[in-house]
């Protein structure tokens, strides 16, 4: 074997090292983020819930949204917060997205994650924008993550079990496809109903103002207690690997729509109680 050749299989010996070492790391960083970098709803369930707040924003709650938004609606920057997780400067947002409760235990039984998650960081955005002396920059990016995080909070799956991430661990085929039961219930049937998302937001029951009052009552955490019933509801509709399809869609679409509803309703009684 000639010098050459052993240089060339010593290179590609200690390529193959570092590569098998920064897969580990990945793997190891995807499992610490648990499912924090994955995305509530689709784009269009987001659109919808932005949509949907829009039609309820008192006055004084539109002209604000429209100020520090330069006119942007709140559907066109409702993604806004899953868009930024491509930048590591992000990063610490990650846990904002979700909030994981074991099954018979609620929020208040749970020592809160030291990095945060769903409930603090809705706390957070709304605390930045009451205040005066906040900066218009941080207005502008606290407003566009309070949007999205709100739609979060009614995706059933975000308010979750730690063991599988949120339903990213049972593994499911959806008209035969792969995929898990947290992407089936965040943007595989919003995808496969085939609406645009004004479609799909001008589409939705129409409530009367009692049961729009009834749907805003309560605490954010009255609110997270519903979408941990919801999600056990969910948890409950399909065992790992089941083949689902029409008849699945069929039963629980009205239940993907009960939530955008509610979010888009809640994120305007948010906004209307931060403007007046």
């Amino acid at each position: 074997m000639t010098q050459k050749t052993k240089f060339l299989q010593y290179f590609r010996g200690m390529a193959n090292l570092v590569a098998m070492r920064y897969l580990i790391i990945l793997l190891l960083a995807v499992s610490a983020h648990s499912y924090g970098n994955l995305p509530a709803w689709s784009k269009t369930g987001h659109r919808v819930v932005g949509a949907v707040a829009t039609e309820y924003l008192s006055s004084k709650a539109r002209k604000a949204v429209s100020e520090l938004l330069d006119g942007q609606s709140l559907a066109s920057v409702s993604n806004y917060a899953d868009e930024i997780k491509a930048d590591r400067k992000y990063k610490d947002f990650s846990p904002w997205h979700y909030v994981n409760i074991p099954e018979g235990k609620d929020y208040h039984e749970v020592t809160p994650s030291k990095y945060g998650d769903l409930i603090t960081g809705i706390g957070h955005c709304v605390k930045v924008l009451e205040d005066r002396n906040s900066s218009r920059e941080d207005k502008i990016f606290y407003l566009k993550m309070l949007i999205h995080l709100v739609g979060d909070l009614h995706q059933p799956m975000h308010v979750g079990r730690e063991e599988d991430k949120g339903g990213n661990d049972i593994q499911l085929q959806w008209f035969g496809r792969g995929t898990n039961l947290h992407k089936l219930w965040d943007a595989e049937m919003i995808n496969d109903y085939g609406m645009s998302f004004t479609e799909l937001a001008q589409s939705l029951p129409k409530v009367s103002r009692k049961a729009r009052n009834a749907m805003q009552a309560g605490t954010i955490y009255d609110w997270v207690e519903e979408s941990q019933e919801q999600a056990n509801m969910v948890y409950d509709s399909a065992r790992k690997g089941e083949k689902l399809a029409y008849s699945y869609s069929y039963k629980y679409w009205g239940t993907v729509e009960l939530q955008l509803l509610r979010g888009g309703i809640r994120l305007a009684k948010v906004l209307n109680d931060i403007y007046g």
